[in-house]
């Protein structure tokens, strides 16, 4: 089977169409034909290199999918060959402590479609039956494609671990990722006043049609933590959501209110980060991290996503043959959304 991704870790130079054995369903799992892939930064580090993550090669990129059943295993019953579907990318074992409390992220033999095992970015791929969803509208494939990573990695750091309420004033760091775009829609649903917080000012009038109360600029002169304080009526900021890393979490920190939470779901530009504990303390403050989204929290914002509460946003859709390009585009000025790949 030929799916794109890389049989050897580096930059975009070690990007190609592998081949890789077609996989068969077994007895608990389904084959999904897929006819739209979508690409995250997750791709980039997985193809880096993760220290401390086997990653099988050839290895097939791709988290999120969508598609038709095209084969399912012996036990699974309720499940008809030709149903449209998308794909939970979060995996996990259903047997250790946090599985059986129904907190399936942290689950410690966690596992995430397109990292841990062959991605979507192919014209098959076998998941537990658990993680594949029915669709019940006609909605197209590449719109659904676009959806599950971003919107379950927002939804529970924003309402599980941010406990984001309404009234709560919440500040995104950085513009334009498909994860940014979808916490601005679900920081809005959950009741939050928004405010959306880059260095550049390109994707202003984007992102505050997305439903986001406020796009603020910052910049050495103007750092972020002024901004924001400023922003917030000098009474600091209730959840901040970063996924930039090492050069924004001392002053996502320094922003918030007393009690505020800064909730980390990535470190696109460093892992590592300095922090005043004394702002820590006296604020009574938390850093909290948060990783993809549980079974139910899953369902609950596909449920959103279904009646049309949520949407997902769509950078730019390419057919299978370029999708060395769709990738690339993560390193555009302009990206706004998610990066889609058409499979045949």
């Amino acid at each position: 089977m030929r799916g794109f991704g890389f049989a050897e870790h580096g930059g975009y130079e070690r990007l190609e169409y592998v081949e890789v054995p077609e996989p068969e369903p077994g007895p608990e799992e389904v084959r999904v034909r897929i006819r739209a892939a979508a690409f995250n930064r997750l791709d980039r580090f997985t193809l880096a290199g993760i220290p401390g993550v086997a990653i099988e090669r050839p290895h097939v990129l791709g988290s999120d999918g969508a598609g038709l059943v095209d084969r399912v295993g012996t036990s699974v019953t309720d499940l008809a060959v030709g149903a449209r579907v998308v794909l939970n990318p979060g995996m996990w074992d259903g047997t250790c402590d946090a599985c059986r409390r129904r907190d399936e992220a942290l689950c410690r033999n966690y596992r995430i479609v397109g990292e841990h095992v062959q991605g979507t970015a192919a014209p098959f791929v076998v998941v537990p039956r658990r993680n594949v969803h029915v669709l019940s509208d006609a909605g197209a494939f590449t719109d659904w494609a676009a959806a599950p990573l971003v919107f379950q990695t927002a939804w529970r750091a924003l309402k599980t671990v941010g406990g984001v309420g309404r009234g709560d004033r919440v500040a995104i760091i950085g513009a334009g990722g498909g994860v940014a775009t979808a916490a601005v829609q679900v920081a809005k649903f959950l009741g939050a006043t928004v405010a959306v917080a880059s260095r550049s000012t390109a994707k202003r009038d984007r992102t505050i049609g997305l439903g986001a109360d406020a796009f603020l600029s910052f910049d050495d002169d103007h750092p972020l933590d002024r901004v924001l304080w400023q922003w917030s009526e000098k009474q600091g900021v209730d959840v901040v959501f970063d996924s930039v890393g090492a050069p924004t979490i001392g002053r996502s920190l320094r922003s918030t209110a007393r009690g505020g939470r800064v909730v980390v779901i990535g470190a696109t530009a460093g892992p590592t980060a300095e922090v005043d504990l004394r702002t820590l303390f006296w604020r009574q403050a938390s850093i909290r991290g948060s990783t993809m989204a549980g079974a139910a929290e899953f369902r609950e914002v596909l449920a959103h996503l279904e009646e049309g509460r949520l949407r997902p946003v769509i950078d730019s859709v390419v057919p299978f043959e370029r999708a060395g390009e769709a990738l690339r585009r993560f390193d555009a000025p302009d990206l706004f959304g998610k990066i889609v790949v058409e499979l045949p």
